[in-house]
């Protein structure tokens, strides 16, 4: 069947929704409580064009101040990186899922909640959670970082989330790493976001830090469910370390300009 024509009615409903998206994009917005779960049942969102303007991108990059991410203690730097391999991924057609970035920043020790989870599209930051990094990689804080074979260490760098599935720690998550040579063994290693009960804020206030995986993201259980639902198919995962021979190497930081 042919698609009817749009009358001049829908024509201009079409346009009203159009600048109500650009002005929720440009509009101030209010950050949320730490690990609160952002309950928005608005899944019709607009696929973000490529051709992003100067203001779209100025609206962007002020997340970071309207959402008081500082007081959160995300790295300034971690976020700056993450937006730009983001945008240079929907550039790309890499990601699917274009309203999410989510963000671990190992700048942070693993006492403080360090995975953050954006709306980018609508302005929020959804989760705010503790993540665990490879046993490996250090205790309190990650400072080491391998792609290899059982060295059990985080890997830096962007990855797209896969499809959920229930495995040897149930409800899990597959990520593809997309940096070759940083990143890009995360299936063969088995790199998964999954839920951990040594991922928890007692165990953080007691021991000054949280357990650790074999290099797994691992989240806490109360929260990995939902995360994982929101995250998965096709979203942009960003893990962040202050990590000079990370930035050196990467193509995504070094190979394209936003």
């Amino acid at each position: 069947m042919r698609e009817p024509k749009k009358t001049g009615f829908k024509k201009l409903l079409l346009f009203v929704a159009g600048m109500v998206t650009a002005f929720t994009l440009l509009s101030g917005v209010t950050p949320v409580e730490r690990d609160n779960v952002e309950r928005d049942n608005n899944e019709g969102i607009v696929t973000a064009d490529t051709t992003v303007t100067t203001a779209a991108v100025d609206s962007i990059n002020r997340l970071y101040d309207d959402l008081n991410l500082d007081s959160f203690q995300l790295s300034k730097e971690a976020y700056t990186f993450a937006v730009k391999g983001y945008k240079n991924l929907i550039a790309q057609g890499a990601i699917s899922k274009q309203d999410l970035l989510s963000i671990v920043d190992f700048s942070l020790p693993s006492s403080q909640k360090r995975l953050f989870i954006l709306d980018m599209h609508m302005g929020k930051l959804l989760f705010n959670t503790y993540v665990s990094h490879g046993k490996n990689s250090g205790i309190e804080q990650a400072t080491k970082f391998s792609n290899d074979l059982n060295s059990f260490q985080s890997s830096l760098g962007f990855y797209v989330t896969g499809k959920s599935y229930k495995g040897e720690h149930g409800f899990s998550l597959r990520l593809e790493g997309l940096e070759k040579g940083i990143n890009d063994n995360a299936f063969d290693r088995g790199i998964v976001i999954h839920s951990a009960r040594y991922v928890n804020e007692k165990m953080a206030k007691k021991l000054g830090y949280i357990g650790r995986s074999l290099g797994c993201p691992a989240i806490p259980v109360n929260l990995h469910r939902a995360i994982i639902q929101k995250i998965k198919d096709g979203s942009c995962l960003f893990l962040y370390g202050p990590d000079t021979s990370y930035t050196a190497k990467s193509v995504m930081m070094n190979g394209f300009r936003v």
